[in-house]
């Protein structure tokens, strides 16, 4: 039998905290690291002998309790995060371009946190860089965290307005003939930024921030002649933005404004002629002052490991 090794924490209710609802954090390590963790006393053991699971054990319930001093809750969401700072393939410590990117929703509403170092490394680009360019698949978090650093942007009151765009890719149908205002026309392609916005803030705080005109939406094609000043513009599925639109956009930037882009190489519904802007801005302005790109891939997929799973068998198909 393996021996175990055992960490003292004085504080039951820490301990409590650290262990989650009927002890559910224990299970989502023991399943991290395929080895058994339980409790004896005010003691959490982990039954491992090798010297590396040990490490990584003391490292995830140093980094949890670390969490909870900082305010920020120990849910099965950040156990996955710290170890994949702590893991090899994470080249990094959970404190370094991790935790001190975390941020609250103004309002005391969520807190929101990196999974992976790429998302971190995003997170902290977000803070210092006007333009970002976020690429990856589906499921790695470039619109959620867009979304959340935006809101937090117009919640705080840093910037005055968050503006939501997309290209529509129109598929039989012109957008002129959809029923509705431009509003409710273009409503449905940018449901995925709702649900993300939705899932940070209550909805009538959502809806309080459009009937005040702070939150705005508008298809890309409508984006010509504006200047935008002193605002956020999220730029979503980018790669299906042409050259000559991707450079518009770009122009649209005034005075404290910041520009995220989101899309994914891979699923362009762009003709077969037509080459993608994302592409081509990413290649020609990579390198420049002020200019982030993140890179996220499989590794940084949160939305399932089903998910994770589909992306990489496409990605060796």
């Amino acid at each position: 039998m393996d021996e175990s090794i055992g960490i003292v924490l004085d504080d039951t209710r820490r301990l409590a905290d650290v262990c989650g609802s009927n002890d559910y954090n224990l299970a989502v390590m023991e399943k991290l690291l395929g080895r058994r963790v339980f409790t004896r006393g005010n003691e959490l053991l982990l039954e491992a002998s090798d010297d590396g699971t040990r490490r990584l054990f003391q490292g995830l319930v140093d980094g949890l309790i670390q969490s909870l001093e900082d305010g920020l809750p120990a849910t099965p969401d950040l156990i996955i995060a710290l170890h994949a700072n702590l893991t090899p393939e994470g080249e990094a410590g959970c404190r370094d371009g991790f935790l001190d990117t975390c941020f609250q929703m103004p309002g005391g509403y969520t807190k929101v946190f990196p999974r992976s170092r790429a998302q971190g490394l995003f997170m902290r680009g977000l803070a210092t860089h006007e333009l970002c360019f976020a690429i990856g698949p589906a499921g790695t978090g470039k619109t959620y965290l867009a979304v959340a650093w935006a809101l937090h942007e117009i919640l705080s009151k840093s910037r005055k307005k968050l503006i939501l765009t997309r290209p529509v890719v129109e598929a039989g149908e012109s957008l002129g003939f959809l029923p509705g205002d431009l509003a409710q026309k273009i409503s449905p392609y940018l449901r995925p930024l709702y649900d993300a916005m939705e899932s940070l803030v209550p909805f009538e705080t959502v809806r309080r921030l459009e009937e005040t005109r702070a939150i705005e939406i508008a298809p890309l094609a409508y984006m010509r002649g504006r200047s935008l000043a002193n605002c956020v513009v999220i730029l979503d599925e980018a790669q299906n933005a042409t050259r000559e639109q991707m450079k518009m956009f770009l122009t649209r930037l005034g005075e404290n404004s910041k520009a995220i882009i989101a899309g994914d190489m891979t699923q362009t519904d762009l003709p077969r002629k037509a080459s993608s802007g994302l592409a081509h801005a990413v290649g020609l302005l990579e390198g420049v002052e002020g200019v982030l790109v993140s890179r996220l891939d499989a590794r940084d997929i949160v939305r399932s490991g089903l998910v994770r799973r589909i992306i990489e068998a496409y990605e060796h198909e």
